[in-house]
């Protein structure tokens, strides 16, 4: 009896480890959430500790060291970085009417710019990293 007892413990364990590796997200499901989130040339995916790790370059062209929660997909990249591209911010800024922009710049976690706004007036410009939205303006 206590031979079965130990088979069936066991059997419960490798099952419940079985549960949990699956719930844990493969690397071609983080490289796709990396992928999704504005990051290429990712290398070196390994797992460890639980946690997915990876170096790659961010849509503002930072290179990044990542760190990926293996259950939530949640992202922990090293710095903060920007969601969108020096394209992209353009792109916004004129759909917002600004015009003639130039001097994009990524630094502190936000995007500079210089631009003429509605009103043909020269602005410089705060960007949000994640929205596009212009947070800031000055003459």
């Amino acid at each position: 009896m206590k031979k079965l007892a130990s088979i069936t413990f066991a059997l419960a364990l490798g099952a419940s480890g079985v549960a949990l590796a699956q719930q844990a997200m493969t690397e071609a499901q983080v490289r796709e959430t990396l992928i999704h989130q504005g990051y290429k040339d990712i290398d070196d995916l390994k797992f460890d500790g639980g946690m997915w790790r990876a170096k790659a370059e961010s849509a503002d062209g930072s290179d990044v060291s990542l760190r990926v929660d293996a259950k939530t997909g949640q992202v922990y990249p090293d710095k903060t970085v920007s969601h969108l591209s020096e394209d992209d911010v353009r792109a916004a800024l004129a759909t917002q009417g600004y015009t003639n922009v130039h001097d994009v710049d990524f630094d502190d976690g936000v995007w500079h710019a210089k631009a003429d706004d509605k009103n043909d007036h020269r602005v410089e410009l705060t960007v949000d990293p994640t929205s596009g939205r212009v947070i800031d303006s000055e003459d």
